[in-house]
This record gives structure tokens, sequence and C-alpha cells, in this order.
């Protein structure tokens, strides 16, 4: 824990006030040459669904935030996919690790083909850390829905069980990789991918569960 700069009394400030009046989610705009912009319909549904259905008032509108920026501190709630490269700078690095361990909340979700990337920047991230595949007892995936097994298979990909990764940081869930699940393609339209609505809706129900789960803890 020594080795990771520690947030500046302005940055944990300028999070816990517009955190108590945040209203709206985030997509991270990372570098590398990955496709983080692939699902312009995921965010925007979701936000519809939570609208609808547990009772948030999020913005229909989801922002965009490069990992270095400052306005990242405003999202209680970043999600991240693509299916390529990721790369962090030492300056992403130390904004993004102010931001989730002053509050801040980062969903990474593989689209197929990030997997390899991802899990060195993370280590980069945090080093001293460990990624943890989640139980399926965790509160995460038992909010307003049920899901007794853990995280949904929402896209075969290479046919590997659905998993859910997580890093703690003083018992605090902070961030979480999901790996060949693919919700964000399930928030999708539906003429997207073509999911049935079964498979659409477990996804939509899944993400609610992630939202309900950063705002309320």
């Amino acid at each position: 824990m020594q080795s990771f700069l520690k947030p500046t009394l302005f940055v944990l400030l300028l999070f816990i006030g517009i955190f108590a009046h945040a209203q709206q989610i985030a997509l991270l705009k990372y570098k590398g040459g990955g496709d983080w912009y692939v699902n312009p319909t995921s965010l925007p549904n979701l936000i519809r669904f939570c609208n609808e259905n547990i009772q948030t008032r999020l913005e229909t509108k989801p922002a965009t935030v490069a990992p270095s920026s400052l306005d990242i501190f405003q999202y209680p709630f970043v999600h991240m996919t693509g299916h390529g490269n990721v790369f962090f700078s030492d300056e992403d690095l130390e904004n993004l690790r102010n931001y989730l361990m002053s509050g801040g909340f980062l969903h990474i979700d593989d689209n197929y083909g990030m997997d390899e990337y991802v899990r060195k920047e993370i280590k980069k991230l945090f080093p001293e850390e460990e990624l943890t595949e989640l139980p399926a007892s965790h509160p995460i995936f038992h909010q307003s829905y049920d899901f007794p097994d853990g995280i949904p298979k929402i896209h075969q990909h290479d046919g590997k069980r659905p998993q859910a990764f997580g890093v703690f940081i003083h018992a605090r869930l902070v961030l979480l990789y999901t790996y060949e699940v693919d919700l964000g393609d399930g928030w999708e339209d539906p003429e997207i991918n073509n999911d049935p609505q079964e498979v659409r809706l477990k996804a939509l129900k899944m993400g609610a569960n992630l939202i309900e789960y950063v705002f309320e803890n």
C-alpha cells in the first residue's frame, strides 16, 4: 500500500462534493488503440433500464472521460470496454488510482480480445493487489436482481465460463473486471447483436445490480 500515490486533499474534497450530487455515469476513453467506443448504445440503454426499474435518476446520456482527467471524479461509476490493446500512462495510473482509492468505481468489461492487455494494466494500477474472483455470494449479485450462480454468461466467445474479478482496497470493491461475459453487448440495441430478449434482460439486470451496488456502497 505504501507505494500507492495517496490522493491529495483537493482531489478527495472534489470527489466527495460532486459524488453527493452525481447523477451521471461515464465511459472511459483509454489509449493503446483499443476500440473504447465500441458499444455506443449500451450505456444509454442501461441508464434507461435503471431509471425505469430501480428508481435511479441518471442523466440519459453518459459522459466520456479520459483516465488522466480530473473530470473523472464527477462520476461514481465508470465503464470501460473494447476488443484490443489498452495502455495507461503514468499520469493515467496516478489519476485512476486516486479516483478509485477515494471512492470511485471502474467496471472493465472484456468485449473479446482485451484480456491479455488489460490484465497488465490492472497490475500496473495496483501492483500489490491481486484480481480476486468474486464468489456467487457476493452482494453485487444480490441487489434488486438475484443471480445465485454469480455473473451471467451473455456471449459465448471462447465458450469459457463467465468470471467476475475484483480489486479490493480496505475491503471495498473498487474495480470489477468481467471476463467471458460481455455485459456491454447485452446492453446494446437488440438488432445489433440479435440477442434473445431474455439474454438482454439478464444483462440489463446484472448491469442494474452494478449501478445499485456502487451508488449504495
